[in-house]
């Protein structure tokens, strides 16, 4: 009896821990949209039998039935001010279950779109007014003026017109000739089919008028050339129609995946009776989808974790810290999430490499590199948002080590671990320098605080 009561319980537990969702069969990680509706009130254990479906949540959004994964950067947005310094931003969206590896959702760097700031000019003076446009009736005159005094500077501009106009009369009547207005629409043929085997075709007119404009009387103007109307014959009406109708549904094979939920397909043909001589053709659709279940869990590959660290250099039963003698080091990754017979990963497990051991020996003299381009802004919004950049003691490595070793020297070898730097006086151990500034105008941070 006690063991009846704990089964009921967990069952209980198990129904009300999946909610009823709607399941879509594809889920776009660098819009978050899902696409391809499957069903609606399916619960959400079994739609996320496949980690490609997606599902519309509890607050209305997509989310998909994956392991967390980082969408692509936005494109970055326009800089803050038109000249001058300001700031430019993008972001990046977490979509799937779990979260994603870095917190870094917003990203702030310098932009400058001009390197100086517009400066208005000023007007010239007016120009002496030129003569009438028209030699009867009403025209204009006009007068101009350049923006030359003094020229605009950067991309600036003058504010107001360069020209002015005023009405002017010539105490002239001009006549006016007639002009046909455009064509009307065509009117419907008087039928929209031609009987079998009638050589008798329906037709369809248009018209226009002689306004556009009409003809003066006083003074006389022309009226317009050429007839009103004009008719002609419909060319091609086809036969008189005849309705489509649907046939009966059919199945038309199994279900449509072998893992998650998928579709059953029916059909029917419209041909009880087919349209003819364009006829309507059956109205709906001539497929329709039933969702089945298979109650199986797609596979689900797996993937490479990153590389682990290199590790140290080192040669059996030898000392090789800065010395001309090669040792070995080694680079491991693991095979992670892999479930339901999904596919192994390819490539190696492990990699091997030959090194020399150069960590914080004193090798040849190095060098200042230039200054790096500036960082991103950190925080990302405020007024508080600073710019990094740095310049490194770049290390000179020596030129007579073998660089290919092994038993028949072909195998590359490499430098490991950090060198001294030393870029300063004689034989003085140097540190990279570090220059900071101020982000100019970086938008404020949103009320939550949040980057």
């Amino acid at each position: 009896m006690l063991l009846f009561v704990i089964t009921g319980v967990l069952l209980c537990s198990q129904q009300s821990a999946s909610q009823l969702v709607s399941c879509y069969m594809e889920f776009d990680y660098q819009t978050g949209q899902c696409s391809r509706f499957l069903s609606a009130e399916v619960e959400q254990s079994d739609c996320c039998l496949n980690p490609a479906y997606g599902f519309i949540n509890e607050a209305g959004k997509c989310q998909s039935c994956g392991s967390a994964q980082w969408s692509a950067w936005s494109s970055w947005s326009s800089c803050t001010v038109s000249c001058l310094e300001g700031v430019r931003q993008r972001r990046r969206t977490c979509y799937g279950i779990g979260e994603c590896d870095g917190k870094e959702r917003l990203q702030t760097a310098p932009c400058s779109e001009l390197e100086c700031c517009p400066v208005e000019g000023g007007w010239s003076e007016w120009s002496p007014w030129q003569p009438c446009s028209v030699t009867c009736e009403s025209g204009v005159k006009v007068r101009q003026r350049s923006c030359s005094n003094p020229p605009p500077i950067c991309g600036g501009s003058c504010e107001g017109r360069s020209t002015e106009t005023y009405a002017c009369y010539t105490n002239m009547v001009c006549p006016t000739h007639g002009s046909w207005s455009s064509w009307g629409s065509w009117s419907s043929c008087s039928s929209f089919c031609k009987m079998e085997g009638s050589q008798k075709l329906p037709i369809k007119h248009r018209t226009q008028t002689c306004s556009n404009p009409p003809p003066s009387s006083n003074p006389p103007g022309k009226d317009c050339p050429g007839p009103g109307v004009e008719t002609v014959e419909c060319p091609e009406l086809p036969f008189c129609p005849v309705d489509g109708s649907w046939g009966s549904w059919r199945s038309s094979g199994g279900c449509s995946v072998t893992c998650g939920l998928g579709l059953r397909q029916q059909t029917r043909e419209c041909n009880n009776p087919a349209p003819k001589h364009g006829g309507m053709p059956c109205p709906g659709e001539e497929t329709q989808h039933q969702v089945c279940n298979t109650h199986q869990h797609c596979p689900i590959d797996g993937r490479w974790s990153e590389w682990s660290a290199w590790s140290d250099c080192v040669r059996h039963g030898r000392k090789i810290e800065c010395k001309k003698l090669p040792g070995m080091q080694r680079r491991t990754r693991t095979c992670e999430g892999r479930e339901y017979e999904g596919r192994f990963c390819d490539g190696d497990i492990v990699q091997n490499q030959a090194c020399y051991y150069v960590r914080r020996c004193r090798l040849e003299k190095g060098n200042w590199a230039e200054w790096s381009p500036w960082g991103f802004c950190h925080p990302p919004c405020g007024s508080n948002a600073e710019k990094t950049r740095t310049k490194v003691c770049n290390t000179t490595y020596p030129t007579d080590y073998p660089m290919l070793v092994g038993l028949n020297k072909d195998e590359p070898v490499t430098f490991w671990g950090t060198p001294l730097p030393l870029c300063g006086a004689g034989d003085e151990v140097t540190k990279n320098i570090d220059q900071k500034d101020l982000c100019r105008h970086v938008p404020d941070c949103d009320d939550d605080g949040e980057y």
